[in-house]
């Protein structure tokens, strides 16, 4: 059966000062039964993302340890980034890997949230499986407004938290915590600088889809006075227009269910619309790791031929048509989930 295992991937506001990102994984490393799977550091989102999969008890372990070097190291007055974010340490999700349930992660998240708001005051809001209203379901609804809004929000009793005071901590800002699915973070960048031209094809591409308006560039409301929405082509994906470089604009994009939407889809969709407003997907990249079975997917689409079944050769395929080794080599033993977690 092999052991329980369980994989915490949290975001921290900081990937510019090398020396902070350095203490946050060295206090990762020296927690037993946890291995540090990937450090992925964004300069201009100013964000670094750690993936870490070990025994529950461990990588619980782990992540509050990094919690507390983060919160003590990163000053969130100080901070500025592409990525949206709302605190120092901004969300830190429990996925279940090996011989463990989404129940498992759920009370994982619970008691990672009860710790960090007592130890340290400071606001922590529950999120995904771990929700407990529909409201607080989605991360971008709970990240609404940023950390520049939170100190108007956390005033809105619809808004307290789930743990900890409803207290503005400006150093730390809020974190956002729960249990969820694997989730694919995958960005494609375009040959432009204008990121309105990278939110148009997001909205394009994503479930929510985007608010209908009308000839005059008003909304179109409903009868209880709602934005109407016109949806997306895809379900379980989240999407929005951001910069990779000065120079760049990418569709990022978080694929919340590779099985209803895979790689190949996303991306030959994003080339699509890029063509149609004169532009070019010119590079892919994978933030964190990526589930095997969404690979071999991808590698069998752009392959065309269902009777290879050499892995090596589909995942070869798979990162040549999903242009992952534009940017940089991809790796497969190191940013496959169960590759490096045999590696």
């Amino acid at each position: 059966m092999g052991d329980t295992l369980v994989e915490c991937v949290p975001n921290f506001s900081e990937g510019r000062d090398e020396s902070i990102i350095n203490e946050i994984t060295e206090s990762i490393l020296k927690v037993s039964d946890v291995t540090l799977l990937d450090v992925d550091i964004g300069y201009d989102f100013n964000r670094t993302v750690v993936t870490i999969v070990g025994t529950p008890e461990a990588v619980l372990e782990a992540a509050i340890v990094s919690t507390s070097v983060a919160i003590r190291l990163i000053d969130m007055t100080r901070h500025s980034g592409e990525h949206a974010r709302m605190g120092a340490v901004d969300v830190v999700p429990f996925i279940p890997i090996q011989n463990s349930t989404m129940e498992d992660c759920i009370s994982l998240s619970e008691r990672y949230a009860k710790i960090i708001s007592d130890r340290f005051g400071i606001p922590v809001y529950l999120y995904a499986n771990s929700a407990r209203s529909m409201e607080r379901r989605r991360l971008p609804d709970i990240r609404r407004g940023e950390y520049e809004g939170l100190e108007e929000k956390l005033s809105m009793e619809i808004w307290k938290p789930d743990y900890g005071p409803s207290t503005f901590v400006p150093k730390t800002g809020a974190i956002a915590s729960g249990a969820r699915q694997v989730l694919i973070a995958y960005n494609i960048n375009l040959n432009t600088n204008d990121k309105k031209l990278a939110n148009i094809i997001a909205g394009k591409i994503r479930t929510s889809g985007t608010i209908s308006k009308d000839s005059d560039g008003n909304k179109i409301r409903d009868n209880e006075g709602k934005p109407v929405r016109i949806p997306g082509m895809f379900q379980s994906l989240q999407a929005a227009g951001w910069m990779y470089d000065e120079n760049t604009a990418q569709v990022s994009m978080n694929l919340l269910d590779h099985t209803v939407t895979g790689l190949h889809e996303v991306t030959d969709a994003v080339r699509l619309e890029a063509d149609l407003l004169g532009l070019k997907a010119t590079s892919s990249e994978l933030v964190g790791l990526v589930p095997l079975q969404a690979m071999i997917e991808a590698g069998r689409h752009y392959n065309g031929n269902r009777e290879i079944h050499d892995q090596n050769i589909i995942l070869q395929e798979a990162v040549d048509g999903l242009g992952l080794n534009r940017l940089e080599e991809f790796v497969p033993a190191k940013s496959i989930i169960e590759l490096a977690i045999r590696r």
